[in-house]
């Protein structure tokens, strides 16, 4: 392409995935922090993939780890929708959440 095709192309807007990471363990200032985060990158347009990673022991204990997933997903809902449900992969737990039709932020 030419200097002058690439300026006349109309701009794509791109998805961009963030990933915030979470552990079992993670504390209510540390959870309430990462939140926020998410909440800002929601309402710029991009996506935000939510992972809890276990490490050692506490794949153990899995089930602390999903109600701390399915708390975050509350926490956005007014934001945000579930684009993938959480799902187990190997020592992590995912679920992807994408911003709502007409509720960006200007």
């Amino acid at each position: 392409m030419s200097q002058t095709e690439i300026i006349k192309t109309p701009w794509v807007l791109v998805s961009v995935l963030k990933e915030i990471p979470l552990h079992p363990n993670t504390d209510t200032h540390d959870f309430d922090f990462k939140a926020r985060h998410a909440v800002n990158f929601i309402e710029n347009g991009d996506k935000v993939k939510v992972s809890v990673i276990f490490k050692g022991r506490e794949l153990a204990y899995t089930e602390i780890g999903e109600t701390l997933l399915r708390k975050f997903l509350e926490r956005l809902a007014d934001v945000a929708k579930v684009e993938q449900e959480p799902k187990f992969e190997g020592r992590a737990m995912h679920a992807i959440l994408a911003p709502q039709k007409g509720k960006k932020k200007k």
